[in-house]
């Protein structure tokens, strides 16, 4: 499970643990609890796609877990939101390209990789909406947490939300014409190229794509 995936994940993990132990051993127990906090989430989707027997290609298990990482560790440890002003942005971004990804894939499978069924519009516009929402949705629950526990979520107020929710945009839109544009034959590698890995790894969701190429050959 773990000697498939990427130098880079395992790193990351490494690095998460030992900031863990040295915190428990320093008895700095905010740190130890984020470090923890942070290595179980970036290991939840390893788990999550072993439990429901998907094979996820490690370059986007690698992605979640240096997601992941930057926001609750750097971001919050090391204060790199406000060290960098950019920082916020990219996370929003990178996360809302993800989403975008993981829209279109749900949608491809229930179309079960017939790509002449599934209309490349529709469904790219569906990724797009998935990945948009779950941005609005982290909005209102950093908005929650500041209001109820009196946390700076938010940073700026306003300037800030409207950022992330445009970053959120953009990333949603490169994540869905990914999928548009695979959907469409026009695009190799890359974002595509990991939705590719995944279609190859995963065959009993597309039997409809594997049909079609079995008759070609």
């Amino acid at each position: 499970m773990f000697a498939d995936q990427t130098w880079l994940a395992r790193i990351v993990w490494v690095l998460l643990a030992l900031f863990m132990l040295d915190a428990l051993f320093q008895r700095n127990w905010p740190l130890a609890f984020v470090a923890l906090a942070t290595l179980l989430l970036s290991l939840t989707p390893v788990f999550a796609a072993r439990w429901a027997q998907i094979i996820v290609p490690p370059s986007f298990i690698a992605a979640i877990v240096v997601f992941v990482g930057g926001t609750l560790f750097l971001g919050e440890v090391f204060d790199f939101y406000n060290r960098f002003w950019w920082w916020d942005l990219v996370m929003h971004g990178g996360s809302a390209i993800g989403f975008g990804l993981i829209g279109f894939v749900l949608v491809f499978m229930m179309f079960q990789g017939d790509r002449y069924a599934a209309p490349p519009i529709a469904v790219g516009f569906f990724a797009f909406c998935f990945a948009l929402a779950i941005g609005a949705i982290w909005e209102i629950f950093e908005f929650g947490m500041d209001q109820v526990f009196g946390l700076n979520m938010q940073k700026s107020g306003l300037m800030d939300t409207m950022w992330d929710l445009i970053m959120d945009f953009l990333g949603a839109l490169i994540g869905a014409g990914s999928g548009y544009f695979y959907l469409k034959g026009r695009a190799k590698g890359g974002l595509a190229g990991v939705i590719d890995d995944f279609v190859r790894r995963n065959p009993r969701f597309f039997r409809r794509l594997r049909e079609r190429d079995s008759k070609r050959h």
